[in-house]
């Protein structure tokens, strides 16, 4: 893309040159260049008028313009028989990711013909050829969100425009294309009131919702893909942890790294799960139930488990202050830690930082009695205590602060989650 001095911006393609204007101001042009550039413009729309566009209007997927994102309006429903319907899990036996309603939402999209339309249809098996980019590249990625039955019946989904907005932007970093993220809370919202039956009548349990994007043309070769697959499951789950709201052990060993400068950390993909696995089976064989990832030569703290992290302390001046590592490309932008910062920062009762945390400082803080409390935040548990860290071959008992921040935290977003309170980031099914 180069921007000339008239405000003109082209850019080039292999099929020809296009001329995309969203702001024109003109005010010291020779004739003849304004002639040049009509003329020009005209030839572009004569030999090209699919690949013209103007203002919002544009966009571009790998040089090529992209075709018209899907429409809530064109959604396709293929209810199931009686017959198709499966039985629901009592509240009790709900764990994470074992149970799918009966219905899920697909929408497929090619190079060629852009997006298909929205149908929602019975939960079913995805059909791929052995040779999709997913299955070799892990072009693949996906959202986490949750539906919650208030105690006044209503059904609600927490903040999922945020949600959305982090799936295009994993979206753009694999290369697949993006939608528009309206019409897609659109289509979610109708696949849960289809199968609103499976949001559980609890203030304990909710509905997952598993957004999730992949690359399914068949083909071998690193490239952008041809083909995708945009589909959303949902699974009635309970709490993450079958412990419940307990304090959890983690193992912090900085031979392992989760993410690195210039790379992926900030991205919801697969990829950044997978290779996270054999480690955490390492912590839990030492008697741990999560990780607690470091980075760089300083033992920066990144993130625990899946989890964002969160310190309270006192700072040495005497400060209480909740700090947490910063968007700096290496840890997820997760939504419910944004929703904890912005709820601290409301409160205005204590310091809120965003800044880099190393393993040096924790200690310092533990040995000086500064330390209060340590938690994880995130969809799947929504706020997680730390009660012990294991650091090259000593054991760091976590305190907890009385009354508790990591506490007041879960019941806060518990009380916006079911309707206890009217809040802007629950958003009506």
């Amino acid at each position: 893309m180069h921007q000339d001095e008239t405000g003109f911006h082209t850019e080039h393609a292999q099929n020809g040159f296009r001329f995309p204007i969203s702001q024109l101001t003109i005010t010291t042009v020779s004739l003849v260049l304004c002639a040049m550039a009509v003329r020009g413009l005209i030839l572009s729309v004569r030999l090209h008028p699919q690949k013209f566009f103007f203002g919002q209007n544009l966009r571009h997927v790998r040089g090529a313009a992209t075709h018209q994102p899907f429409q809530f309006s064109d959604l396709e429903e293929k209810i199931c028989t009686p017959d198709q319907l499966r039985p629901k899990p009592d509240n009790s036996a709900l764990v994470f990711g074992k149970y799918f309603t009966d219905h899920m939402l697909e929408v497929s999209w090619d190079s060629k013909r852009g997006w298909a339309k929205p149908v929602i249809s019975p939960l079913h098996n995805l059909q791929l050829h052995p040779g999709a980019k997913v299955l070799h590249y892990a072009i693949e990625l996906f959202e986490g969100m949750k539906a919650y039955r208030g105690e006044d019946g209503c059904l609600r989904l927490f903040r999922p425009d945020r949600n959305m907005a982090r799936m295009l932007s994993t979206a753009k970093r694999s290369s697949l294309p993006t939608f528009d993220a309206e019409e897609m809370i659109k289509c979610i919202k109708r696949l849960i009131q289809i199968d609103k039956e499976w949001v559980p009548y609890s203030t304990t349990s909710s509905l997952y919702i598993r957004p999730t994007f992949i690359a399914t043309d068949p083909s071998l070769g690193v490239a952008s893909p041809n083909e995708a697959l945009l589909y959303v499951l949902l699974c009635p789950v309970g709490p993450y942890f079958t412990s419940g709201f307990k304090p959890i052990s983690l193992m912090a060993d900085p031979q392992y790294v989760r993410s690195w400068p210039g790379g992926c950390g900030a991205m919801k993909m697969g990829a950044n799960y997978a290779p996270t696995i054999y480690i955490q089976k390492q912590s839990e064989l030492l008697g741990h139930q999560q990780v607690l990832w470091l980075y760089g030569a300083d033992h920066q703290l990144t993130e625990v488990g899946t989890m964002n992290i969160f310190l309270f302390m006192l700072n040495k001046n005497g400060e209480r202050e909740l700090v947490t590592p910063p968007l700096d490309g290496l840890i997820l932008p997760g939504v419910t830690r944004l929703s904890l910062l912005e709820l601290a920062r409301e409160w205005k009762e204590f310091r809120v930082v965003e800044r880099t945390i190393t393993m040096a400082e924790v200690i310092q803080a533990h040995e000086e009695k500064r330390l209060l409390e340590i938690f994880g935040a995130g969809t799947a548990c929504v706020v997680c205590p730390v009660s012990s860290i294991s650091y090259q071959g000593r054991e760091y008992n976590i305190p907890r602060s009385e009354p508790s921040l990591s506490q007041r935290f879960l019941k806060t977003m518990s009380d916006i989650h079911y309707g206890r309170v009217q809040h802007p980031w629950a958003v009506d099914i």
